[in-house]
């Protein structure tokens, strides 16, 4: 059964989720992790952005969260006394493999083109082309609600980049007109040219004096 978005995650919320979707995938043989593996796997500095440095505290407020979501659960496995714990994304969504690795990719790694999720995803789910993930983009962009929007294309970029909405939706700040980028060239410049001046009439001035002076000394001798 699939479950009608009715949470908003904030960030950390969205980082230890997606961590657990990731490690499920990566690195099975140590999956379910416990707090501490998951306190690594959010901390990680490659594949995150932004790159985080959060503690066990909030990591355990994150899970306690998403355990009262029923998007994450506790276990306690036979064979360890710690307790661990794994990602309920299945369950409550019902997505294609495909799905999952394309909102896995977005929450850890924010808003992204299909080319940079294509090449980022090898690890999760293998894409033939552009296609197939635009495919599972559109997917997601037409469940109910929808779980990804395109973003706005900035001004120079010719590709679109998609971001999740588990974590509400995604305002794109405006960019600056580049009217502003002309101006404060403009002011830059503009100084710069005022000091070549400056520089250029003292050099002059000095040049002037040191004529003056070599003249007087002239009639000494006149």
């Amino acid at each position: 059964m699939i479950l009608a978005v009715s949470f908003v995650l904030n960030e950390v919320e969205c980082r230890v989720l997606s961590s657990l979707v990731e490690k499920e995938v990566t690195t099975p043989e140590y999956y379910p992790l416990s707090l501490n593996a998951l306190v690594n796997a959010c901390n990680q500095k490659s594949n995150r952005d932004p790159v985080m440095d959060l503690d066990e505290a909030a990591v355990r407020k994150a899970l306690h969260s998403l355990e009262g979501q029923s998007l994450v659960r506790s276990v306690s496995p036979a064979d360890s006394r710690v307790t661990k714990y794994e990602h309920r994304l299945q369950e409550a969504f019902n997505f294609y493999r495909h799905e999952t690795a394309i909102l896995c990719l977005l929450m850890l790694r924010g808003p992204q083109t299909p080319g940079e999720l294509r090449s980022r995803s090898e690890r999760m789910h293998s894409f033939d082309d552009l296609g197939a993930v635009q495919s599972s983009l559109q997917h997601l962009m037409k469940r109910e609600p929808p779980l990804v929007k395109p973003l706005p294309r900035p001004p120079g970029t010719k590709e679109t980049r998609y971001a999740h909405l588990l974590s509400g939706d995604v305002v794109q700040a405006e960019p600056e007109p580049e009217r502003h980028a002309v101006t404060a060239e403009h002011f830059v410049d503009a100084d710069r040219a005022r000091k070549l001046e400056d520089e250029i009439a003292a050099l002059k001035n000095e040049i002037a004096d040191l004529k003056q002076q070599f003249a007087l000394f002239r009639k000494q001798f006149e």
